[in-house]
């Protein structure tokens, strides 16, 4: 991928990351996830009550391999609070565990939807 390219998906990223406070970037979508955890993800989600946008990387191939280099981190499903990255389905299981993931969404202001 060429240095061009590589900045506009960063671009794009970044733009998509910081208009939401809430954004998953996942296989598929929230109705029908692609990937079991891009499920998990969405069902940690739904469980907290707080709205979000998804990005189906599976329909944007720059997104798919741009989000893994703008995070550094190698797999999706992606999670972003508020423009910070905090991780996969794995690290969102852990923190939403300890009740973590709840006190980040607190602590962002990010309350549940109506």
């Amino acid at each position: 991928m060429s240095d061009t390219t590589q900045t506009a998906a960063d671009a794009r990223i970044s733009q998509i990351v910081n208009a939401s406070d809430v954004v998953l970037f996942m296989k598929g979508t929230p109705l029908f996830p692609q990937c079991g955890f891009s499920s998990r993800a969405v069902a940690i989600l739904e469980h907290l009550g707080v709205a979000y946008d998804s990005v189906d990387v599976l329909q944007d191939m720059e997104v798919r391999q741009g989000i893994k280099s703008y995070s550094d981190w190698p797999t999706i499903p992606q999670l972003y609070v508020k423009g910070e990255f905090v991780g996969g389905s794995d690290i969102m299981m852990e923190m939403y565990e300890a009740g973590e993931l709840q006190q980040l969404m607190a602590d962002s202001g990010v309350t549940p939807a109506a």
